[in-house]
């Protein structure tokens, strides 16, 4: 019923220069550790950008765990059936395919490769999948795993009728003694094991039948376990019951908000997002023997007890994706917080960027609003709390060994009360962002009974103010003289900025509005300055970055002024409207982001998707709501669709 609504090449058709969602068709299972894509091909320098929706060719179908474009991919390795002259590259093993033919779900794919003349169709399972291979030329034919990223090795096992396999390939990571163990078992006495070889970084499993099925299992612990993942995910159901079993299980997550859409696109659009907000981030910890979860831990190689979760980065989750998940998903919510707290166990720094290890590529420790929300949505348990906010306290005070970790100037926060320019990048957004941080963590605190820390962190939160200049009306980076920097443009992107000027970023006080209105000299001031952001055309100087980036380019293709929709530090600026009760304000900007910026298409999003985030926003905006600010109530304006349930219940 709602899978039917989903496409999940929305936002597929995307380059570095321009971002229409940056995403992937992904083939997966709600939070799978294992997800499957087709690969239609690779250009050197920008090897992540491996999907091009209108391709009529392919390389191979890619196991793949890449979470972004901007992270790249790990683990991975491509599948292609070949005959005729068999390469070991993706590059020379590439085919023409029928466009038309092709069927790409959440829980199915099915593609005609024309040089093999071959139907290669696959069901996703956890920590693998079931595939079906059917030769319609009478030769011999081959199953080729080509090596994608890292070193490869591969064995046969004749007695199970077997191939295994390994990559250590990893992009950002820096995960120690890494690993993925892959097992794919053949279902009957189908592989040619004469005629089966390696070759370089590749292995060609021939078959002696032209039609056959196999079931994979991943794991980044052993063999072993990739092999019982087999035998408890997959043996005993066919190929058929595994795809109604995916297809039940997105039905289960799509279901979770029934709406009563305008029209036929507004449904497709909103389902299509709602898919994306159930795909990251991924499951990483495993099912033992007794049955227990155990994970790979990075930090040392070994393994460890517990959940684990990985490939987010919370400076774009944390403002709509995982506020979502503590209205539809609040068990899976829960267990990630278990899985974030074990990081900060292993590794000493709750999670940044997480992608199988720290990568740290986006500033600031935005988790805090996600402990927070989850705390105030009652989303797990006071111990649970307690040991985040051991966790939040301590990237609060502690540098970090290596910048990836904790908050970047945290030192030079405490001194100054701000993050000076001229020892940081990004100070003000490093600045706001510590200045929210500090604020979940003196509401946490009082929620858990801990006030003795409350006053402190309360303090702490008003830092922002610091970098207010009333002579402008924009938060502008000051050094450690208490100079603000020379030479202001407030379209000048980057230096004192993330991803943005101070147009997008000097309005991110959520937890202060009130404070922030009184920088301004009251709120009809703040309201003028909103609504200039919103009349002043998009310009905008590369100054900071030297060259444009795409988030610029985005900004200026659509006509909202400077609030660049197309990046997260503006997503909360409409809202503000609402806030400082301009609600018809809010209404009419996010109505018409929504109905000119998204769609259920290969180019359905403004900007980068993110993880889950932008879809969030889309459907929260659809519903009429916005999460302003953890710990507090939604915002609410007028809902876009005719009326909605949540987990059965209707909100309007």
């Amino acid at each position: 019923m709602y899978l039917s609504y989903v496409n999940i090449k929305m936002g597929t058709d995307s380059v570095m220069r321009y971002s229409n969602g940056n995403t992937l068709p992904l083939t997966q299972l709600p939070l799978a550790m294992a997800s499957f894509c087709p690969q239609t091909e690779t250009v050197q320098g920008q090897e992540s950008w491996f999907y091009k929706p209108g391709a009529p060719y392919c390389e191979g179908i890619r196991l793949t765990h890449q979470p972004s474009p901007w992270i790249g991919d790990y683990g991975t390795f491509l599948m292609m059936p070949q005959n005729d002259i068999v390469s070991d590259t993706a590059s020379g093993a590439y085919s023409g395919i029928k466009l038309k033919d092709t069927v790409l779900t959440p829980s199915y794919i099915k593609i005609h490769l024309l040089r093999s003349n071959s139907v290669f169709e696959l069901t996703p399972t956890e920590y693998g999948g079931a595939i079906k291979l059917s030769f319609l030329n009478n030769q011999k034919s081959y199953l080729s795993f080509l090596g994608v990223k890292g070193e490869y090795t591969y064995f046969l096992n004749k007695e199970e009728n077997a191939l295994y396999g390994a990559t250590n390939g990893q992009t950002q990571s820096k995960a120690k003694d890494f690993k993925m163990y892959f097992v794919i078992k053949f279902l009957g006495d189908v592989v040619d094991f004469d005629s089966s070889y390696q070759g370089n970084n590749a292995f060609h499993v021939c078959f002696k039948s032209q039609s056959i099925e196999a079931h994979i299992g991943i794991s980044y612990i052993s063999y072993q376990m990739a092999s019982q993942s087999i035998d408890r995910d997959l043996k005993g159901s066919s190929f058929q019951e595994l795809k109604a079993n995916g297809e039940q299980a997105w039905e289960n997550v799509l279901s979770r908000i029934e709406i009563e859409a305008e029209d036929e696109e507004q449904k497709k659009t909103f389902y299509s997002c709602l898919y994306r907000c159930f795909l990251f981030p991924h499951k990483a910890h495993e099912i033992d023997e007794s049955g227990e979860y155990v994970h790979y831990c990075a930090r040392d190689g070994l393994t460890r007890k517990g959940v684990l979760y990985t490939d987010t980065g919370f400076w774009d989750t944390a403002r709509t994706q995982f506020p979502l998940f503590s209205l539809i998903a609040r068990e899976e919510y829960e267990e990630m917080l278990q899985g974030f707290l074990n990081i900060y166990k292993e590794n000493g720094y709750l999670p940044r960027w997480h992608s199988l290890d720290e990568i740290g590529c986006m500033p600031s420790t935005l988790i805090d609003a996600v402990i927070l929300d989850s705390a105030y949505n009652e989303v797990g348990n006071k111990e649970l709390w307690n040991g985040l906010l051991d966790g939040m306290l301590h990237h609060a005070n502690v540098k970090g060994q290596e910048k990836r970790y904790g908050r970047n100037g945290v030192e030079e926060y405490l001194k100054y009360g701000y993050v000076p320019c001229d020892l940081y990048k990004e100070s003000v957004n490093l600045t706001l962002d510590a200045s929210y941080g500090d604020w979940c963590i003196a509401s946490l605190a009082k929620l858990l009974g801990r006030e003795n820390i409350t006053s402190e962190y309360m303090a702490r939160s008003k830092s922002y103010q610091s970098l207010f200049d009333k002579e402008c009306g924009f938060m502008r980076g000051k050094d450690t003289k208490g100079n603000f920097r020379d030479g202001f443009d407030p379209c000048m992107w980057g230096i004192d900025y993330t991803e943005g000027s101070a147009w997008q970023n000097s309005h991110f006080v959520p937890h202060d509005i009130e404070g922030l209105c009184q920088l301004y000299g009251g709120k009809e001031k703040l309201l003028a300055k909103l609504d200039e952001l919103f009349d002043t055309p998009p310009v905008y100087r590369v100054h900071g970055y030297g060259q444009e980036i795409h988030e610029m380019t985005e900004m200026a293709q659509v006509p909202f002024g400077q609030c660049a929709i197309s990046n997260q530090p503006s997503f909360h600026i409409p809202y503000l409207y609402a806030y400082l009760g301009q609600t018809d304000k809010a209404e009419y900007w996010v109505g018409r982001m929504c109905k000119e910026l998204f769609s259920a298409e290969t180019d359905g999003y403004p900007g980068d998707e993110d993880n889950g985030s932008m879809s969030a926003w889309y459907i929260f905006s659809t519903l009429g709501m916005y999460p302003l600010c953890a710990g507090k109530e939604l915002v609410k304006i007028k809902p876009l669709v005719k009326g909605a349930k949540i987990l059965g219940k209707k909100i309007f």
